[in-house]
This record gives C-alpha cells, structure tokens and sequence, in this order.
C-alpha cells in the first residue's frame, strides 16, 4: 500500500484486520503490566494502561507514517520502567509491530531505525532497576524483539519484490509472445498476399493478353481466334486451379486436406514460358555454366521471380521479345530477365512507350520481387536498358556442390 493507498476508504475486511490486529497488540501490551519492578505480580496498575494506551494509539498510523509511528511507540517503551513496570517482551509488543511495518515499506530507514529502538529500549532500565544476570537476558529478549521483528518485515520485503519481480517478467514475456505471434501473422499475410499476386496476375495478364489476340483476328482469322479463345479457357483454369491449391493452404488442421502439387521450380520453366508464347510474348532462354538441384526456397523464388518479370513485360510491354538469362556459378546463381521495348503500348497521357515498370507506379510485383530475393539471401535490381527496354537481375546465393557435382 502506498501512502496515496492509504487516504483511500479501506474494505470492511481491512477494518476488521486492523481492528484484531490493535486488540491484540493492546491486550499483550497490557499483560506486560503484570510484573512490577519489584518483583511481584498482580493486576495491571493505571500506569500500565496509559502507556499502552499510548503506544498502541499509532498503530492504525503505521502505514502511512511508518518511521513517526515507530518513534512513538519506542518512547511508550522507555517509560515502562520508570513508572514502575517490569520491562518484559509483551510490554513493547507495539514497538514489534510498528518495526515490521517499517521494514516492509522502507528498507533503507529501517536499517538504522530500528537498532537504534531496540536500543532505547531498554536506555532507561539502569536507572530505575538493579539488574542481575537474569535481568540482563529479559533484557537481551526486550532488544531482540524489535529486531526480529525488522528481520521478518525484510523477508516479507524482498518476497513481495521479488514476485513483483516475477510477475513483471511473466508480463514481458506474454508481450513478448503477443509481440512475436503477431510479426509471425504479418510475416504470413505478406507471404500468402506475394504468392496470390504472383498467380493471380500472372494468369490474368496471360487471359489478357491472349483476349486481346483474338479480338484483333477476330475478323480476318476465325481459326486462331478459337486457338486464342481456347487458351484464355485453358489459363483461367489452371489460375482457378493455382488460387485452390493456395486458399486450401489456408484450411484448419481439421479440415480435410486439399489435394495440393509440388511447389513450381526451374522444372517447370518450359511449360511457363509456352504459356508465354502463346499469349504472344517470344521468350528465349540463355544459360551458362553447369545446372544444378536446388533447394526448395530458392528453385521456387527463380520461378516466380520470372513468372513475374515476364507477366511485367506483357501486362507493360505488350508484347514483343523477352530474354531470359540463367548464369550458374560456384556460390551464386544469376537470373536475368530483359526486354526489347520495341513493342510497348503508348501511354495515353504522356505519348510515349510505358515499356518499363520505372515509368509507371510501384505496384506489388517489383516489391515482391525483391522481398522473395531477399528472404533466401539474394539481391534483386530492376532497371532500364540503355539500348532500350527493362531489365530484371537476380543473384541468388547456392549451396556448395556436393561431390561429384560439377562447380
């Protein structure tokens, strides 16, 4: 309880524990009285009643004055032998409880308060008393009273602490669970949302682009039109398929599993870049160097970093030619992604090609790129080509060859 704690109106169970707490103190005070210094016993005298009167008075103050408390209650004791009254430990019970009290709020003023009370205590008992050795070990208990008592309040002190203690690094943790849980979740949203963009704009551009090529045949070439209409039909199905098999990644544990395949990886390329072609993009395909496997995170990261540079050049080029370049060295391997610009849409408003991504908005795609790069340690650069068109360029750092594997 603080001292802003205690102006505050106390419970109906604080009242009573106070109210037990000062009977009792009064009542062993009191007993105290019983011994008189001339070595007989008998009823409480008057003066036993007013100096426990007067030391037990402060006791209700002993939360909100702690040390004043103390003081008053260590003067209450010094006159229990000049007025006549044995000095026992019943008679500074008061002195016990206010010392308690004091270590437990203020550890720094206790230590030196309370020795010096247990001194005073019994300051006085010379001058009243001829003391004999059995004189000396009442008084030895009379000291050891308030001490023990302090000992006590220090022990309840640092327990309290040190489940503060406990309770603030439980706190911290939780919050540093919460705090995890939810980077873990945005983690998981940003990669759910780079894999739907990578499919779903992917298939679309293709349906586009190839939507476009039959309108324009239309007319003159019934026959590739059906072609171009069968491979719109062809691409929504299999982006249908793709965006199944990625929301069914999403299902509960309980729910029953989704029939899923194999994440996509350089083992697919051919297939991507027929899709490509017949949306009327020519892609060609350059390598270097001496391939090899590749671990899961990055054979799906090269794929889709050129599903999406592609998608790029027919969504923004339109059409015309794309170069892709795969450079396998010892520790790295080299994406390239180029167009020609030869063949880029105008843009309305400015009347000149919108062949690269730098003369539009940054939309998710390039982002994606890069993050995809950066998660398996790797490094991605978009820019424009000096003898025009865009280029994408990926390094991707590999594993060391295993044995037998050429470098």
């Amino acid at each position: 309880m603080t001292s802003t704690d205690a102006s505050l109106p106390r419970p109906r169970a604080s009242w009573w524990r106070e109210a037990a707490i000062f009977a009792t103190t009064f009542t062993l005070c009191l007993s105290g009285g019983i011994a008189h210094v001339d070595g007989t016993f008998g009823p409480p005298p008057a003066a036993a009643y007013v100096v426990a009167v007067l030391m037990c008075a402060v006791l209700p103050l002993r939360h909100r004055a702690p040390l004043a408390a103390l003081v008053i209650t260590t003067v209450g004791g010094m006159l229990v032998a000049p007025v006549g009254l044995l000095l026992t430990p019943l008679a500074v019970a008061p002195v016990a409880v206010t010392a308690y009290v004091l270590a437990v709020r203020d550890e720094r003023r206790a230590a030196a308060a309370i020795p010096l009370s247990a001194a005073l205590l019994v300051s006085t008992t010379p001058f009243v008393e001829t003391l004999s050795w059995q004189d000396l070990t009442r008084l030895g208990t009379v000291v050891a009273v308030p001490l023990v008592a302090g000992v006590l309040g220090w022990s309840v002190q640092n327990r309290r602490a040190y489940m503060a203690a406990m309770e603030e690094r439980a706190r911290r943790a939780e919050e540093s669970r919460e705090s995890e849980a939810r980077r873990r979740v945005a983690g998981e949203r940003v990669r759910i949302a780079r894999e739907l963009h990578d499919l779903v704009a992917h298939q679309i551009t293709l349906a586009n682009a190839q939507a476009m090529v039959a309108a324009q045949v239309f007319d003159v070439r019934p026959e590739q039109t059906r072609k171009s209409l069968e491979d719109v039909i062809e691409t929504t199905r299999n982006a249908l398929d793709d965006l199944r098999a990625t929301v069914g990644l999403l299902r509960q544990s309980g729910d029953a599993v989704a029939p899923t395949e194999p994440a996509p990886g350089l083992s697919r390329l051919p297939a991507l870049l027929e899709s490509f072609r017949r949306a009327g993009l020519e892609v060609s395909v350059h390598e270097e160097g001496t391939a090899r496997p590749l671990p899961p995170g990055v054979d799906l990261t090269v794929y889709r970093i050129i599903q999406e540079a592609l998608t790029n050049v027919t969504k923004h080029a339109g059409g015309g030619s794309a170069r892709v370049g795969l450079a396998w060295n010892r520790d790295r391997l080299t994406v390239t992604v180029a167009d020609d610009g030869t063949n880029a849409h105008p843009d309305p408003a400015t009347g000149h090609n919108g062949a690269t991504l730098l003369d539009r908005p940054p939309g998710h795609g390039l982002i994606g790129m890069r993050e995809r790069a950066t998660a398996v340690g790797g490094h991605l650069s978009a820019r424009r080509r000096p003898e025009g068109g865009f280029l994408v360029s990926t390094q991707l750092p590999l594993p060391p060859a295993k044995a037998g594997e050429a470098p």
